[in-house]
């Protein structure tokens, strides 16, 4: 299987490792010349070898996470189930594995929790150097204790998730492997949980509505249901439906207005998602209108009791980011977006456990509703360089 990297927007071929196309610093994808995808029961990711890029194989069981129908109607993909609590463990047990296959001896990450807990584990597995660089003051608990647990150096930066993000750029153009989502080969991992939707259905649901934060998932899963629409495995491919927090909702704002304008103080309770400049809301952005889907925000008051929702009705405790999916199904179905005759998977992202705060919600608030959108964006934001090998 041999593999390369095209760019999302100029359509740039790129031989080696890269993060960013060297012509137009757009997001890069990476492309195979044949796909082996077995559609059967398996132990870990792994079991999609045939599809995923690397000789290495790095691993701690993830995948093949619960699929729960909802007392709501729809399929709940509990990604909490994962070995470090979230679906962050699918595509870094492939960029660790990408790391030792570049003999790159120390990895860097930008992180509201999720992905440094993740990243931090993979590389004790991998015996990597793991460094994470978070905001000061906002990451929850649960998340910190895990990362330290596992031995990675903790840098703090004041602001928010962008500017750890600055940080871990300028660590990655220093010779550190650069563990955030514009790491193509990271999302290969996370396209697996299509894959395992297909398996555990027998068939391609009618939506995925999806958290959506940097906005690497949403475009990862639609990547996966696109090779399996490809090679002829599914009659049909879901819509993509992402789901922002009001208060951190770029993605929204974007197709409102024709352009990206980053959020430069996001704030919302479901602090996995709270991030003003998604680096990945190009893909994110052709992901739901290859499929379409659609982009919208709820409100905290309705993340905090789609959470509740999960946890006394469904008996799924899940960090707040992940209610959200909850929360922007119930929207679309008021807004008939989405039917409830249609079959839908709503990806329960992590688990409570990381942010065991919980808030109860209140009387529901008189304003500040939020309202879907389908227009896409404009260009993406500069390039970086690329990690070297070694």
């Amino acid at each position: 299987m041999r593999t390369w990297l095209r760019c999302v927007e100029c359509g740039r071929v790129v031989e080696g490792f890269a993060y960013r196309c060297p012509s137009c610093g757009g997001l890069l994808e990476v492309e195979y010349d044949r796909l082996e995808i077995r559609l059967e029961r398996g132990e870990s990711i792994w079991s999609f070898s045939g599809a995923l890029p690397v000789r290495e194989r790095v691993s701690l069981g993830e995948g093949w996470t619960p699929l729960v129908r909802g007392r709501s109607g729809a399929w709940l993909k509990y990604e909490g189930s994962n070995p470090t609590g979230s679906f962050k463990d699918r595509g870094m047990a492939v960029a660790v594995s990408h790391a030792l296959d570049l003999r790159c001896g120390e990895a860097v990450c930008a992180s509201t929790g999720n992905t440094a807990a993740s990243m931090a584990a993979y590389c004790a597995r991998a015996g990597l150097e793991a460094r994470v660089i978070v905001p000061r003051g906002k990451v929850a608990p649960g998340k910190v204790a895990q990362l330290v647990a596992h031995g990675a150096s903790v840098e703090e930066v004041d602001g928010y998730f962008d500017d750890a993000l600055d940080a871990a750029l300028a660590a990655a153009r220093g010779g550190a492997y650069l563990m955030n989502s514009v790491n193509p080969y990271r999302l290969e991992g996370q396209k697996t949980l299509a894959y395992e939707l297909v398996v555990q259905l027998g068939r391609a649901p009618d939506a995925v509505v999806v958290p959506v934060g940097n906005a690497g998932n949403i475009s990862a899963i639609w990547k996966g249901f696109r090779e399996l629409a490809g090679l002829g495995l599914v009659d049909g491919t879901p819509r993509m439906v992402g789901v922002q927090a009001a208060g951190a909702a770029p993605l929204v704002r974007a197709m409102e207005t024709g352009r990206l304008d980053p959020v430069g103080e996001p704030e919302t309770v479901a602090s996995a998602i709270r991030i003003g400049r998604p680096v990945n809301w190009p893909k994110a952005v052709r992901a739901v209108r290859e499929s379409g889907g659609t982009i919208l925000a709820v409100s905290d008051w309705e993340i905090d009791r789609a959470r509740l929702e999960l946890a006394r009705r469904e008996g799924l405790f899940v960090e707040t980011a992940s209610a959200a999916a909850l929360a922007g199904y119930r929207r679309a179905l008021e807004e008939g977006i989405l039917s409830a005759e249609e079959e839908a998977v709503l990806v329960l992202t992590g688990s409570g456990l990381k942010d065991p705060e919980v808030r109860l919600p209140g009387p529901r608030p008189a304003t500040g509703r939020a309202t879907a959108s389908r227009r896409p964006p404009g260009s993406g934001p500069p390039g970086e360089a690329p990690c070297p090998p070694g």
